[in-house]
């Protein structure tokens, strides 16, 4: 490495300009040979090669520079510049001999004289490194010569009471301290070794490190003892890290989405890297464990973040199922609205006036707004809809259910009291089946109003049934009061079921017995399936059930019951006449009206 001498003379203005510089590099790869001691004052050296010049880039550029300056007449006014560039081949005893050989002149070289006459020393700038860098100041501080190097931070030089005329430009190992202990707390290494050399160098680096940068470490001495730092200091330089440092760890870093298992038996570096369960995350590296999600979200796939969670409920447009069963009920609304219709055009003829008119047409709307109360059961449940929907469910089905008792006990009666002095004659009045209409409903009605008043039903959101879903239903309120309505339906269906199986041997013409048995026992055994399939089911689907249920059952009711009718009238209009459903039959029959 090179490090070059300054000269300094005082001349005239004229004769600065009149000086043409010459750059002479002095090359060296010469070995000293130490001989005995010689005469007082003498320092005797035999060079094993011959010194030689060379030029280089940097040695041009130095050259200008200092041309530069000479020229100049408002840079160091009467001052010239001169430099000698010495290589030290990064060897002490080099370096050591090249400054006694500028300090002593171009003549023989003795140490603590100088031969020169006129010029001067100014300085000296160099070397790179410390392990020449340290001799030459050494040196230097004896006569009270500047040195200024631009590239040594070794510790010993650091001592301005030793070494005064010391000076650089690079900062000094303090600052390779603090980016090693910035690195440490970084990357949260716990375990680490550090390697200095063997020199005084690096035992002052350790103890630099030992006592002002690390903070509640613990350290482990060569005698087997251990100690506890609590320093620390900061410095104010900042330094960007381009290498990634060794990795002080057994264990690849746990990315984000993972956390942490230590290994047994191992030290705090090595561990394993398993993934947050479902619902948890973590968003940074090396996670000591994982975040759960608040209720209303979900962790993505790869458990980095928490996103919403899906909401459901059973939609009017984004589910097939909802649209088939819309469609379904319009549909049978409107086929009854159309039987409805028929019924009213040929209300005065037999086939129609038989069996009590007024049920029928009671009965053909309450079917049709059992229909049309399943869009109750449809969109977003919220507090009033998830009222409405088992209540009026709940009545209509039970004012048509009740319609079908009024009209199969009717049957019942009026056969009965087709014999002479039979005490059911009394009894055939449509007062009666009136009544058994209005009473079978409104305790049905009663039911409904306790259930309101008591415990009604609210919208519920369910975060814990599904992964990653929010689903919006109906909570019941009063899981009994619910049953209790289906408890009460389902009596009213089994009294018509077992008053209709009663009267189906009674003559054909007037009996609609068997048709009210068949649609009471496919009404039944609906419902009986849909209980177990209601209670296995969550969300949209347990809905869905329900609404099947209720179009199977009241599809039941009026197809059963008034196809057959619709059939003669539209159809087999011969047979509905007055003398052909009396000729049916050699028995006097009566005509509820």
């Amino acid at each position: 490495m090179l490090f070059t001498a300054l000269w300094r003379s005082t001349v005239s203005i004229a004769a600065v300009k009149s000086v043409v510089p010459l750059c002479v590099i002095l090359l060296c790869f010469s070995r000293i040979v130490f001989q005995s001691p010689a005469p007082a004052c003498s320092l005797q050296l035999v060079q094993a090669y011959e010194d030689y010049d060379y030029f280089q880039d940097g040695d041009i550029i130095i050259g200008a520079v200092f041309t530069h300056v000479n020229l100049d007449p408002n840079i160091l006014p009467n001052i010239t510049l001169g430099y000698h560039l010495y290589d030290s081949c990064l060897y002490a005893g080099k370096a050591v001999k090249s400054i006694i050989q500028i300090l002593s002149g171009p003549k023989k070289t003795i140490p603590n004289y100088s031969c020169m006459d006129s010029n001067r020393v100014a300085g000296f700038i160099g070397d790179q490194h410390a392990i020449t860098t340290v001799p030459i100041a050494q040196v230097l501080g004896v006569y009270g010569y500047a040195q200024i190097s631009y590239g040594a931070s070794d510790y010993e030089v650091d001592n301005r009471r030793v070494h005064s005329h010391f000076f650089q430009t690079w900062k000094n190992n303090h600052i390779h301290l603090k980016v090693i202990c910035q690195l440490l707390k970084y990357f949260g290494w716990t375990w680490v070794g550090i390697l200095t050399s063997d020199d005084d160098s690096g035992e002052k680096e350790t103890q630099e490190l030992i006592f002002h940068y690390i903070k509640k470490v613990k350290y482990f001495l060569e005698s087997g003892g251990s100690f506890f730092n609590e320093t620390l200091k900061e410095f104010g330089f900042r330094f960007n890290i381009v290498n990634w440092p060794p990795r002080s760890q057994c264990s690849e870093n746990c990315l984000p989405g993972y956390r942490k298992v230590l290994r047994p038996g191992t030290q705090t570096c090595c561990y394993d890297c398993v993934q947050c369960s479902e619902g948890e995350i973590s968003n940074i590296s090396d996670s000591e464990k994982c975040i759960k999600c608040p209720d209303i979200e979900w962790s993505n796939e790869t458990k980095e973040k928490c996103i919403p969670k899906v909401v459901e409920f059973l939609s009017y447009t984004n589910d097939a199922i909802s649209i088939v069963l819309s469609c379904s009920s319009v549909l049978l609304c409107v086929l009854t609205l159309v039987i409805l219709i028929i019924f009213t055009v040929y209300r005065d003829t037999p086939v129609v006036k038989a069996n009590n008119k007024n049920l029928s047409f009671l009965l053909l709307v309450s079917l049709m707004l059992s229909f049309l109360c399943v869009f109750l059961f449809l969109g977003r449940p919220e507090d009033v809809t998830c009222m409405l929907r088992q209540t009026a469910f709940g009545v209509l089905f039970s004012l048509a259910v009740s319609s079908v008792l009024g009209k199969t006990i009717m049957i019942y009666i009026v056969f009965k009291a087709t014999k002479p002095g039979s005490p059911w004659a009394n009894w055939v009045s449509t007062k009666v089946s009136n009544s058994i209409v209005l009473l079978c409903s409104s305790i049905q009605l009663i039911i409904n109003i306790c259930w309101l008043a008591i415990s009604p039903p609210f919208q519920e959101l369910d975060k814990h049934s599904y992964q990653g879903k929010i689903i919006v239903q109906c909570n019941e309120g009063s899981v009994i009061a619910f049953y209790c309505v289906l408890g009460y339906m389902g009596l009213l269906a089994a009294v018509s079921f077992i008053m209709a199986f009663l009267a189906r041997t009674l003559p054909d013409s007037f009996n609609e017995a068997k048709y009210i048995t068949f649609s009471m026992l496919l009404f039944c055994s609906v419902w009986i399936a849909m209980i177990p399939a209601y209670l296995s089911t969550k969300g949209k689907y347990m809905v869905a059930v329900e609404i099947f249920a209720i179009l199977a059952s009241n599809a039941g009711l009026l197809m059963c019951i008034f196809l057959p009718k619709c059939y003669i009238i539209l159809l087999r209009p011969n047979m509905n006449t007055k003398l052909y459903l009396l000729g049916s039959r050699n028995k006097n029959h009566h005509l509820i009206t």
